[in-house]
């Protein structure tokens, strides 16, 4: 499995490639954002990408919003920046995860694990392979979503397993630290903030492709949830 790290810095490179590899990942690397983008369209089957926000050329805000208009390829950004609103907004971008700097290599590999674990969502067997909600058509296996009318939703890895969580547990209303929990499957201090946006996303996503569909409702102070129909 391809995984390409791309940081103007070297040594991070390096040792990122080192924990990649031992995990049985093969390592692709770039050292600024031109370089990334060039790599993530011409080699075939890279299916993560770790990406520093402060590089030269082109920078990580930007490959990322560039990436989202082509793909959906998951990402993991590396930042120097500590705020809660410098995280929000690389999750604005696009991104699926962040690790701060300076990090710990194995909270990066979890992170990597993880986001890959989400993008091949594994449910339990008791649950529809098929899911119809309103004018939405959730295909559990193949991780598409349609509308009635046979129009394509691009989803992101986290932004279907939010969807299929909720829409497989109609009104229930789950808790975004129990949304991070079950779609993340790792717990932070953030969980509520991060959740948020990736529900924002979703939800533009939706109401874009239905005509302003609004499935998805917030129970304020306590969560999200899709009502039965």
């Amino acid at each position: 499995m391809k995984i390409l790290v791309a940081d103007d810095d070297k040594e991070i490179v390096e040792l990122l490639s080192i924990y990649l590899k031992n995990e049985g990942y093969e390592p692709i690397q770039a050292y600024n954002g031109r370089e990334a983008l060039s790599k993530v369209r011409t080699i075939n089957d890279i299916e993560l990408l770790i990406l520093d926000i402060m590089m030269p050329e082109v920078d990580g805000m930007q490959v990322v919003k560039i990436l989202r208009k082509e793909s959906q390829l998951p990402i993991i950004l590396l930042t120097a920046k500590t705020t809660d609103m410098d995280k929000i907004k690389g999750l604005v971008a696009g991104a699926d995860d962040y690790v701060t700097k300076p990090f710990n290599p194995l909270e990066v590999m979890a992170r990597v694990k993880s986001l890959l674990r989400r993008s091949t969502m594994q449910v339990t067997a008791d649950q529809p392979d098929v899911l119809e909600v309103s004018s939405l058509i959730i295909n559990r296996d193949s991780h598409e979503v349609k509308t009635l009318d046979g129009k394509d939703i691009q989803l992101t890895a986290l932004e279907f397993g939010i969807l299929y969580l909720l829409a497989s547990h109609p009104n229930r209303v789950f808790s975004a630290d129990e949304i991070f929990e079950r779609v993340w499957k790792q717990e932070s201090v953030v969980s509520a903030k991060t959740v948020m946006v990736h529900v924002s996303h979703l939800r533009d996503k939706i109401e874009e492709a239905t005509g302003g569909e609004k499935i998805i409702q917030t129970v304020w102070g306590v969560g999200y949830k899709i009502d039965a129909k």
